[in-house]
């Protein structure tokens, strides 16, 4: 009897590795069955960088609190698109994605930060490196990739390609260099006009920083306060020219001068949560645009057929990526915080992965759209008409 006793208390204090090492199961497994949400943290405080300020008094605070559920959410998120990003990297060297490509790899931060602190009712136009800020905007993996490899199923109908992506209160993803800033201010004029309290978020590059149609907008945004948040992703370079060699000034959130600015840490989420709710309540209160710059980086080149490294070193993205990568970041913080464990974090992993390789595997058996719907979509709820072909023997019929 008092063996079997025993024997009972050595099986009950038994560790778990050794109990899945006897079950033959990995010790991993049975970890985290035997560990539930209660042993984790529901929230957590954090510092954050302090922003750069330009005709502002105070800025974003310093520390933030970020709740587990969120902190899931956000890492999802960015390893959803960093994951969709290498996707396409392989499809495009397969040849089944075709012109052009520009990946938004390293800079998830900036489009997750964003999208945290704006209500789905306010507005984004962005510029060609746009499937972040596609996914974040409401548009599944499945319809960006089946986009990308141009067919029925993506979410421009397989006509728009790699930098033509639109949802609502989504403007795309502009392919001319610069152009959608002006539009946003259009958008965020309608904001005003209509008095829905509602605001516009114009995104640009630091490439397209230093075109004129930019300081034309901001003088009427100033003149007319709109409710305009003017964000310039700087990730170092234009194309494939440094930003030092580009422009005079690099500090671009002093471009508006007589408008507000911020420069914020985009390798961050929370750092862009933060700045991004400070710049939507200084738009929101009816004191006019604001500049926000978030400094990050990109991974790949500028655009697939740019291999990224004749104009930059090889060391110089491994260093970014090894002490300023958004994702590593995020996961650091909530691990060491008590806000998730390694073991969730990776089967959120799995799951992402095996939601890209469906979505890709639809993005490359669904069927192109048909010659017949050329034309179609080029207007909004208008009635049908002609639309006159390569000669005039052949025309196509546009629907809304």
């Amino acid at each position: 009897m008092r063996k079997m006793l025993l024997a009972v208390l050595s099986r009950v204090l038994q560790s778990p590795a050794a109990a899945a090492a006897a079950a033959g199961k990995p010790a991993s497994r049975v970890m985290v069955a035997s560990r539930n949400y209660a042993d984790f943290a529901n929230e957590a405080t954090f510092e954050i960088k302090k922003c750069d300020l330009h005709r502002l008094e105070e800025g974003p605070s310093t520390t933030t609190v970020m709740t587990r559920e969120e902190g899931l959410q956000y890492y999802k998120t960015m390893q959803s698109i960093r994951r969709m990003e290498l996707k396409a990297d392989q499809l495009y060297k397969q040849k089944i994605i075709r012109g052009f490509c520009h990946l938004y790899d390293g800079q998830e931060a900036c489009c997750v930060g964003i999208e945290a602190a704006i209500k789905p009712t306010d507005h984004v136009i962005t510029a060609y490196r746009v499937h972040g800020f596609t996914y974040t905007r409401g548009v599944p993996i499945r319809e960006i990739l089946t986009e990308l490899t141009g067919r029925k199923g993506g979410c421009a109908k397989g006509k728009g390609g790699s930098m033509h992506m639109y949802t609502k209160n989504f403007y795309g993803g502009n392919g001319i260099v610069g152009a959608q800033v002006p539009l946003g201010a259009g958008i965020a004029l309608a904001c005003k006009y209509f008095g829905k309290n509602e605001i516009c978020m114009a995104l640009y590059g630091d490439g397209a920083a230093n075109q004129g149609q930019i300081f034309e907008t901001f003088n009427m945004a100033a003149l007319w306060k709109l409710p305009c948040i003017f964000v310039c992703e700087n990730n170092r370079y234009g194309m494939g020219t440094s930003v030092e060699r580009a422009a005079a000034s690099t500090d671009y959130y002093r471009r508006g001068d007589f408008i507000p600015g911020l420069r914020v840490d985009g390798m961050d989420v929370l750092c862009v949560r933060e700045a991004t709710k400070f710049a939507a309540e200084h738009c929101r209160s009816g004191k006019g645009p604001i500049v926000m710059e978030l400094q990050t980086y990109r991974y790949h080149g500028h655009s697939m057929s740019d291999p990224g490294i004749s104009y930059r070193t090889r060391e110089e993205i491994q260093e970014v990526r090894s002490k300023s990568d958004p994702i590593t970041l995020l996961k650091d913080r909530m691990v060491n915080n008590n806000l998730a464990s390694i073991e969730e974090l990776k089967d959120i992993d799995v799951a992402v992965r095996k939601e890209i390789e469906e979505a890709a595997q639809f993005a490359t058996t669904d069927p192109e759209p048909p010659l017949e719907e050329l034309c179609h979509h080029i207007y909004f709820n208008e009635p049908a008409f002609e639309v006159r072909g390569p000669n005039q023997w052949i025309s196509y019929k546009s629907t809304s």
